[in-house]
C-alpha cells in the first residue's frame, strides 16, 4: 500500500488539517452571527429599496434585458450589414435597419411581446428602465461617435480644395435648407401642433434636408475605390466643410427651439463665446500637447485626459442650451488630424463605439420609428415629397456649384449624388428633433425613410455616372 513520507505527510496533511479547522471555525462564527441576526427586524420592503439593492423587480432583470437588446441589435445589424455590402451598400444601412426591424415597424407588428422584451416602451413599467438605460448608452455613444467624426476632418485637404469645397458645401446646404423650410409651409399644419413654433419647425426641416454623412460618404468612396481620386477628395472636402456648417446651423436651431424668444439670442451669444474660446484657448493647448506626444510612446494619462475633455466639452454645450454632441464634435475638429494622439485614439475607440455603443442608439431609434404611421394618401404624398425635395435640393445645389467651379457635367452629377448621402448623421439630427418635440413621430418616420433612401441610392448612382475603367491590357 502506498505510504506518504514524513516530510510529504507534513507538507500535505498539516495544511489540510489547518484548513478544515479554519472552515469549521468560520461555520461556527457564522452560526453565532446568524443567531444574533435572526433577532433583528428590518424595515418594510419598498419598490425603491428593492430596485437599488437587487437591480431587479420581481422576475425582471434590468442587466439581462439590456444585454439581450444590445446582442440582438449587434447580431442583426452585422448580418444585414454583411448582406447589404454584397449589394454595394455601406454596412451602416444594415445597422439602421436592424433597429427599425426590431421596433414597432416589423417585430412590433409580428410579435409585440417579443418587441417589448427586447426594447420595452414606457408603458411596460418597470421595464421603462431598459429604455432609459439604452438612451443613456446611446447618448454616450453618439457623443463619442461625433468626436471621432471631428477627428476624421483633415484640415490640410480642406485647405487644398478650399475653393471648390466651400462653394459646393455652402450651396449644397443652403439650397436644401431653403427648400426644406419652404416645404414646412405645407406640412406644418398637418404634422405639427401649436406647442411647436413654426420658426423652430421650419429651421429644423431645413437642417434635416441639409445633412451629408461624412463618415458614410467616406466608406462609400472607399468601397468604390474613389477616395483618392479628384472626385473623392472634392466630395470628402465638401462634406467635411458642410458638416461643420450643418452642425453650427443645428446649434442655432436648438438654441432657438429650447429657449424662449427673448433668451434665444443669449444662447447664441454663449455658443459663439464657447466656439471662440475653443479656437483661441483650447486649440493651441491641444496642438502643443499633440506635438509633445509625437516623438514618444503615448503615456497612460493621455487617453483619460482626452476622455475628460470630451465629456467636459459635451457637458458645457449641453448646459449652454445646445446639444452635447456639438461640444464633442468641435473638440475632435480641434485635435490635429494627422497627430499620433488622433490616430491612436481613433484606433482604440472606433470599434468600441460602432460595435457596442451605437447599437443602443439604433435600438432607441428603431423604437421611435413607426412606419405604420405613414398611412393614408396625404401622409404618403408628404413622405414622397420629402424624399424628392431632399434629393433635388442636395443634387441641384451641388451640381450647379460644381459646374460654377469648373467641373464637367458628369463629375458634377456624381458629386450631387455623393452629397445626398445622409445615413447615421441624419438619424442623430432626427433623434435630437424628436427628443425636443420639434417633430412628431410620423414626421420622424418619414425623415428616417428619406435618410435610408438617399443613402441607398448613392453608390449605384455614382457607379452609373462614373463607370469603372476596364483593366489595362498590355499589347505585344
Amino acid at each position: 500500500m502506498f505510504k506518504l513520507s514524513g516530510s510529504l505527510r507534513k507538507s500535505i496533511l498539516v495544511p489540510l488539517f489547518a484548513g478544515c479547522v479554519l472552515i469549521g471555525l468560520s461555520v461556527l462564527l457564522f452560526l453565532v452571527i446568524r443567531s444574533q441576526g435572526n433577532r433583528l427586524v428590518a424595515p418594510e420592503i419598498t419598490a425603491t429599496t428593492s430596485l437599488i439593492s437587487t437591480g431587479t423587480a420581481g422576475n425582471f432583470d434590468l442587466t439581462a434585458h439590456i444585454l439581450s437588446t444590445l446582442s440582438a441589435v449587434i447580431a442583426l445589424g452585422f448580418i444585414l450589414g454583411r448582406g447589404l455590402r454584397f449589394l454595394g451598400q455601406p454596412p451602416v444601412i444594415g445597422e439602421v435597419l436592424a433597429g427599425i426591424l426590431l421596433g414597432p415597424s416589423l417585430l412590433g407588428l409580428l410579435s409585440p411581446e417579443a418587441m417589448h422584451y427586447l426594447i420595452p416602451g414606457p408603458e411596460t413599467d418597470p421595464k421603462e428602465q431598459v429604455l432609459t438605460a439604452l438612451k443613456v448608452i446611446a447618448e454616450l455613444g453618439v457623443i463619442l461617435y461625433m468626436f471621432l467624426v471631428g477627428l476624421e476632418l483633415n484640415g490640410e485637404k480642406l485647405r487644398l480644395h478650399a475653393r471648390s469645397a466651400v462653394a459646393i458645401s455652402n450651396v449644397s446646404i443652403l439650397v436644401p435648407f431653403l427648400l426644406g423650410a419652404a416645404l414646412a409651409l405645407w406640412i406644418y399644419p398637418i404634422l405639427s401642433d401649436r406647442s411647436v413654433p413654426f420658426t423652430s419647425f421650419a429651421l429644423f426641416m431645413g437642417v434635416a434636408m441639409s445633412i451629408t454623412a461624412f463618415p458614410v460618404l467616406a466608406r462609400i468612396l472607399t468601397d468604390l475605390r474613389m477616395e483618392k481620386t479628384d472626385l473623392g477628395v472634392t466630395a470628402l472636402s465638401a462634406a467635411a466643410t458642410g458638416d461643420v456648417t450643418a452642425w453650427c446651423l443645428l446649434a442655432l436651431v436648438i438654441g432657438v427651439a429650447q429657449s424662449q424668444v427673448e433668451n434665444a439670442m443669449l444662447v447664441l451669444v454663449y455658443t459663439a463665446f464657447f466656439i471662440g474660446s475653443m479656437f483661441v484657448l483650447v486649440r493651441p493647448v491641444l496642438e502643443r500637447f499633440c506635438n509633445f506626444l509625437e516623438s514618444k510612446p503615448l503615456p497612460g494619462y493621455a487617453i483619460p485626459v482626452i476622455f475628460v475633455a470630451i465629456l467636459f466639452s459635451a457637458g458645457v454645450t449641453q448646459i449652454i442650451g445646445i446639444h452635447a454632441v456639438f461640444g464633442a464634435f468641435l473638440l475632435g475638429v480641434l485635435i490635429p488630424h494627422d497627430s499620433k494622439l488622433s490616430r491612436e485614439f481613433s484606433d482604440k475607440l472606433t470599434d468600441i463605439v460602432t460595435l457596442v455603443f451605437l447599437p443602443a442608439f439604433f435600438a432607441v431609434a428603431g423604437l421611435s420609428t413607426r412606419m405604420d404611421l405613414i398611412a393614408g394618401r396625404e401622409y404618403k404624398l408628404i413622405c414622397l415629397a420629402i424624399i424628392v425635395v431632399a434629393i433635388a435640393g442636395k443634387f441641384g445645389g451641388t451640381y450647379f456649384a460644381a459646374r460654377f467651379t469648373g467641373r464637367d457635367r458628369r463629375t458634377s452629377a456624381a458629386l450631387g449624388a455623393l452629397m445626398n448621402t445622409r445615413g447615421l448623421m441624419e438619424l442623430i439630427v432626427l433623434n435630437i428633433g424628436l427628443s425636443m418635440g420639434v417633430i412628431s413621430p410620423a414626421l420622424y418616420a418619414m425623415l428616417v425613410l428619406m435618410a435610408l433612401v438617399t443613402t441607398v441610392i448613392t453608390a449605384p448612382a455614382v457607379s452609373l455616372l462614373i463607370p469603372k475603367k476596364p483593366a489595362e491590357t498590355r499589347t505585344v
